[in-house]
């Protein structure tokens, strides 16, 4: 059988999404060590900077009873010219899981066509599939099922935007986007769920009577160089309390964080009572925990 990857939400059918999510939480509530994975080893490949994905990744690892092993671009033959390919193919012979934190997506995909073991995406310029597993997994513990609720996104149409679309399949929500003109996300992907993804025309529309609104920072890795001109662009795009205000009084508030204050979010709203960012990155380590046992018990028993 095919090595199981998880590259995007799509990889994995609904059902295996949502018992990972609800392992996430049986795990958090157990909070007990285990040896599932004793002997099996986690290869971390990050081109991009991490807190929470990387300490996540090795908690997770350590809790499962294996271990980790860490690479930056510079420690490895990948920052050195060797191909995706040839990677893919030495290490996927000496570890059981593999876990990539890149910018190109396209990257991601030829590694993992390659690999002989799973493939996990901790970030790319395209999608962030581990976030949403955590997303779901804090509201789930805090409001119950986010099927047939409305979700808000508010900001740039990145990688966590297309991964919210993505989960308004799986998840069965409503998405509301609210993207400047011009950083929309892909026009493809909202095609394919446009019975449940809406582009709006003001932050306003998108968060009135909404149950979660979500947001991420306006410049991600990458794009340094662009800061100040997103900074004027995106002005109007913060999620501040009048913005809450038009959401469901119920309504919660995620970032994925790292957060800039007085930017994308402000710090009133941050540190809210409807704020449940941290339980959000703490959820990070239980629903990695949660993600690579099922792909690597899945892996042996293929």
């Amino acid at each position: 059988m095919a090595i199981q990857h998880f590259l995007t939400l799509k990889d994995l059918p609904k059902k295996d999404i949502l018992a990972i999510v609800q392992r996430a939480s049986d795990l958090k509530q157990v909070d007990d060590p285990s040896t599932a994975l004793a002997g099996r080893t986690l290869a971390m490949l990050f081109d991009k900077s991490s807190t929470r994905t990387r300490v996540a990744f090795e908690v997770a690892m350590n809790r499962l009873g294996g271990s980790s092993i860490f690479l930056s671009n510079k420690d490895s033959q990948l920052g050195r010219g060797e191909t995706p390919e040839d990677s893919a193919r030495v290490l996927s012979r000496m570890v059981d899981c593999i876990a990539i934190r890149t910018f190109e997506h396209s990257m991601l995909e030829r590694f993992a066509h390659h690999s002989l073991v799973p493939v996990i995406n901790a970030l790319t310029d395209s999608y962030h599939p581990c976030q949403l597993l955590a997303d779901m997994q804090t509201y789930q513990e805090n409001r119950g099922p986010i099927n047939g609720k409305v979700v808000a996104w508010i900001g740039d149409g990145n990688n966590m935007c297309q991964s919210y679309i993505n989960a308004s399949d799986a998840f069965d929500f409503e998405l509301k986007i609210a993207a400047p003109k011009g950083y929309d996300p892909d026009h493809d992907l909202v095609a394919q769920h446009r019975n449940r993804v809406t582009l709006c025309s003001s932050p306003e529309e998108a968060a009135r009577d909404a149950d979660l609104v979500v947001t991420d920072v306006w410049a991600s890795m990458g794009q340094e160089s662009e800061q100040e001109q997103r900074l004027a662009v995106f002005a109007p795009y913060q999620v501040n309390l009048e913005l809450m205000a038009l959401a469901h009084n119920q309504a919660l508030f995620m970032h994925c964080l790292p957060a800039h204050r007085g930017e994308e979010v402000s710090a009133d709203v941050i540190d809210s009572e409807d704020s449940v960012v941290w339980d959000e990155a703490e959820n990070r380590m239980h629903s990695q925990r949660a993600l690579l046992e099922f792909l690597c018990i899945s892996n042996l028993l293929n």
